[in-house]
């Protein structure tokens, strides 16, 4: 029987949002079975709560922010994705302002967070999103497609023309019935270039970011002194990115991701494009767990 998840105890943690400056303390807590993602702005009086939810998205440059009559919580993508990753269906996520602490820039600070809290199955089953028939989105020459895929793997390529770039692979393909989010995937950080710094900060963008959870590349080079933490990053954070936009359908998908120079954006509509055409998917639950997917069972998955 393969259950839902939540974790055991609450934590907590402070940082920087990227692209406010702002400092924020974030706390996730514990959730009953089928609550799902639910993200709450505890600043405000009251506190209004805002579930992980594609058609909750509002803004997507740069970054996922959920937007619930105003209210807003932004770049909750890397969370998401940590939580994905660690198999996490419910959990509040409490928020100070109006955006998650970026740390270091990956989801590693969030899986580190959530192993600390430890890991609880709960009693109900859990419910994935099987896709049935492929779904595509296009936006001149960048594109993103769900597939039918009995399991859950990625593949992302990138086409930046920059130097510090061009040298590392820009196409990574992962099948989490064989590999690990965590080992493979969660430490990829962020990425910017000091050339858009100023044009980002004058639209409120970026004010928060810096060497410590960027990797930041001027015309030619990375600035940062300790290099790439892959041969791949860049195109691993794209697909850290793509697992957390993925996941605010509110379920885990069984499906294969294929994209090209795909970002939040076209994500979203990808995820839109798929709940608008309900013959496109069905729920399912897997009571013998020997029937679920191996991307779902087998120990490496959440290692």
């Amino acid at each position: 029987m393969l259950r839902q998840r939540t974790i055991k105890q609450t934590v907590t943690a402070t940082g920087v949002g990227l692209h406010s400056g702002t400092k924020v303390e974030l706390t996730l807590r514990p959730a009953p079975a089928n609550t799902g993602i639910v993200f709450r702005r505890i600043d405000l009086n009251p506190s209004v709560e805002i579930p992980a939810s594609a058609t909750m998205v509002g803004d997507t440059r740069m970054a996922s922010t959920l937007d619930y009559g105003g209210v807003k919580v932004a770049t909750v993508e890397h969370l998401m994705s940590a939580l994905y990753g660690l198999g996490i269906d419910n959990l509040y996520a409490d928020v100070t302002a109006a955006e998650i602490p970026i740390m270091d820039g990956s989801a590693g600070s969030f899986v580190f967070l959530l192993q600390s809290a430890g890991v609880e199955e709960q009693k109900a089953l859990k419910e994935f999103i099987r896709v049935t028939r492929p779904i595509e989105i296009r936006d001149g020459d960048k594109w993103a497609r769900l597939e039918p895929h009995e399991g859950f793997k990625l593949k992302f390529s990138i086409d930046f023309n920059h130097p510090a770039i061009d040298q590392t692979g820009q196409e990574f393909e992962i099948d989490f019935a064989e590999h690990s989010y965590i080992k493979e995937i969660a430490r990829a950080r962020t990425f910017g270039f000091m050339q858009d710094v100023e044009t980002l900060r004058s639209h409120g963008l970026a004010r928060g970011g810096h060497l410590d959870n960027a990797i930041v590349m001027d015309e030619y080079r990375i600035l940062n002194s300790e290099g790439l933490r892959f041969a791949n990053e860049f195109v691993k954070h794209k697909i850290l990115d793509a697992i957390g936009d993925l996941y605010l359908i509110g379920k885990p998908l069984i499906a294969a991701y294929v994209a090209h120079k795909s970002g939040h954006g076209l994500n979203n509509l990808l995820l839109r494009a798929l709940l608008e055409q309900p013959q496109s998917y069905e729920i399912v639950r897997f009571a013998q767990i020997e029937r679920a997917p191996r991307a779902f069972t087998h120990t490496v998955a959440w290692a």
